[in-house]
């Protein structure tokens, strides 16, 4: 309503009216955001071998054949379903531990949750991570700021570096541009299947690529025998005859 002088007023029905709007307006706001603070988009990793029995930060020990995961701040017991944005492929985690705390990475799953995903060839997946169920929030480690975490780096590897003239056979995995996928997966490689881990250079229109190879074995009866065995993982490997390349 307009008085005599021209300014605006309202009568104490319209402003009821209109605080109910404003306060309608506001939770629909806070609806909002927290529609969005249960979503999540980046990088997911997995954990290497090596961490098989050690306890988590929640005080559970780590089993690869588990579906949990690390987060840097979701309460622990929080069930979260993790989608692989490059095959649509989705698991559900409960998050079990504090990570990763490496720049970029939202998400760090078990092996066999990795598995589901698709990605234990890469090394690291795009993916979206929602909260399908928030937990008790009862763990030792409650919410904290993504912000107010430090970021550091906790992967180590230690490097021999020899070049090669291999000979006899090989068995490819994949090839890679990111060195950290490389490197990880090399690890678990190495540990797993207990074969020398060689990696082919090779650059392709300009841009550098690195071929993981397990290997060399000394005959190519022996390479079919081990492509057998990492074909279960790896569908995409194949043998490479070292004296043709």
């Amino acid at each position: 309503m307009i008085n005599q002088l021209g300014n605006f007023y309202l009568d104490k029905a319209c402003y009821l009216c209109f605080m109910k709007r404003i306060g309608l307006f506001i939770l629909l706001m806070c609806l909002g955001v927290l529609t969005f603070a249960q979503t999540q988009t980046g990088k997911a990793s997995f954990y290497a071998d090596k961490f098989e029995g050690s306890p988590t930060a929640s005080g559970e020990k780590y089993k690869h054949s588990k579906l949990t995961a690390a987060h840097k701040s979701l309460p622990f017991g929080t069930k979260v379903r993790v989608t692989n944005l490059a095959n649509n492929e989705s698991v559900e985690v409960v998050i079990n531990d504090r990570g990763p705390y490496v720049d970029g990475r939202i998400i760090d799953l078990s092996k066999s949750a990795a598995e589901k995903l698709g990605f234990i060839n890469l090394g690291l997946a795009e993916v979206k991570i929602e909260v399908t169920n928030a937990g008790d929030g009862k763990g030792k480690n409650q919410p904290v700021p993504i912000d107010n975490v430090a970021v550091e780096e906790k992967e180590y590897y230690a490097f021999e570096i020899e070049r090669l003239q291999p000979k006899g056979f090989g068995v490819q995995i994949g090839t890679y541009q990111e060195l950290v996928n490389l490197m990880r997966l090399s690890d678990n490689l190495k540990n797993s299947y207990k074969k020398k881990v060689t990696v082919q250079v090779k650059v392709i229109n300009g841009v550098k690529y690195y071929s993981l190879l397990l290997g060399p074995v000394s005959s190519r009866p022996k390479a079919e025998d081990l492509l057998a065995e990492l074909k279960k993982k790896f569908p995409d490997s194949f043998i490479v005859d070292y004296s043709k390349i």
